[in-house]
């Protein structure tokens, strides 16, 4: 049997060393059309490699999927993130999870990663050809022929598995749309917010660990991390927000507000009572010098400049006025977002094959026999933190069954 793997990223080398696993007398070959493997695995986590998230049920594992969450909760009973521990563990790859479940090998390096995926294709005798782009597929009888943009004979395969990864142009998927499935639109997924005309943008490296950010005008929260970077807004929480604003936020051609809560206190009440509290226990400290939920300096100094609040005025002189122009400026901050940044080499979109289109039970083409998928060439998307790869390996596991 001639097993052909398109696509050497995560999703490629599972379902490529799944499938030798399965049928060793196979010859399972990937395809990769550019010179290098892995390429994602190699920045993920700023080269540590962020391989899987590690909260505690496939519950809370399939949430952290804008789309695809509810095909995947069946699939990661067959191969769950916990799977994934201990396959990398297994060979010798130990992994250790931050407080923040993002799970980590413990060398700290994506090379490890890399490393054990490629002794295993090569233990497995799996064949690897880089610089060869896919051009064309079609169908003859139950056999696949694959065309090429170089000029090699096109081959002819009895099996193969389609992981070919994301992408922002629709025309990337033409040779599958012609095959008669059915296509979602591509946009971005995780990005980060720009805000050229906003000044906050001179706090750039700071980090606030428990904001609540909303986009104004929407249902869409998030809670988590968020920095701020020298080109706007950036860091979990904005991403995951991003995420599951996808098409929302491309349908507004980036060009929206968000509303910060810096302190993450949705309660009016609640945030009156406590800065009342600190009106009455420290009356004679200057505004900028008793800072409220232990906040960062810098983003102190900015939010009282924001609010038109002196940093010299005491407490106790704050009146009912100041005590309001600081909730809402602590709870209810907005900034006009202007655009977007993605980061190529982490580059994540919604869309693609629609799931409308594929048994995710087998991950094979409901629409051609023998064609199986793995990974980002699918609609499915997870928020930061190593969901993206546990779609990959869970993907790339089944579809290397080849059922």
């Amino acid at each position: 049997m001639k097993v052909a793997i398109i696509g050497g990223g995560a999703a490629g080398f599972f379902a490529a060393i799944r499938a030798k696993e399965n049928y060793p007398e196979a010859d399972v070959v990937i395809i990769e059309k550019s010179s290098k493997l892995l390429s994602k695995v190699k920045v993920s986590g700023g080269g540590r490699c962020n391989v899987t998230n590690g909260c505690k049920s496939i519950k809370q594992l399939a949430e952290g999927y804008p789309r695809g969450g509810k095909a995947l909760k069946k699939a990661f009973g067959r191969f769950s993130n916990r799977s994934t521990m201990e396959w990398f563990e297994s060979r010798g790859v130990p992994l250790y999870v931050q407080d923040d479940n993002r799970a980590f090998p413990t060398t700290n390096d994506s090379q490890t990663i890399i490393d054990c995926l490629l002794r295993e294709v090569d233990k497995l005798g799996v064949k690897i050809i880089l610089n060869r782009g896919v051009k064309g597929i079609s169908l003859k009888g139950d056999r696949i022929n694959l065309s090429f943009k170089e000029e090699t004979k096109p081959e002819s395969f009895d099996k193969v598995i389609i992981a070919s990864g994301g992408s922002s142009e629709q025309k990337s998927f033409d040779w599958l749309e012609n095959l008669g499935h059915k296509i979602e639109a591509p946009v971005s997924s995780l990005f980060t917010f720009n805000m050229p005309k906003e000044p906050i943008k001179k706090l750039m490296g700071l980090v606030v660990n428990n904001a609540l950010v909303t986009i104004q005008g929407t249902k869409l929260k998030s809670v988590g991390p968020l920095l701020i970077t020298h080109w706007g807004m950036s860091g979990p929480g904005v991403l995951k927000l991003s995420a599951f604003g996808a098409r929302l936020l491309a349908d507004k051609n980036y060009n929206f507000k968000v509303q910060v809560n810096w302190v993450n206190q949705p309660n009016f009440e609640e945030a009156q009572s406590f800065l009342s509290k600190m009106v009455n226990t420290s009356p004679q400290k200057q505004l900028s010098n008793l800072r409220p939920y232990d906040l960062p300096d810098r983003l102190w100094q900015f939010l009282l400049g924001k609010a038109e609040l002196s940093k010299s005025k005491v407490w106790g002189d704050l009146g009912k006025k100041g005590l309001n122009k600081l909730i809402n400026i602590l709870t209810n901050d907005v900034y006009t977002i202007q655009g977007k940044t993605t980061f190529k080499e982490e580059f994540v979109t919604c869309g693609g094959l629609s799931l409308e289109s594929i048994d995710m039970k087998t991950m094979q083409s409901k629409v051609c026999k023998n064609i199986y998928f793995a990974g980002e060439v699918m609609d499915i998307d997870g928020i930061t933190g190593g969901y993206n790869f546990q779609a990959a390996w869970t993907t790339g596991y089944i579809a290397g069954e080849l059922r």
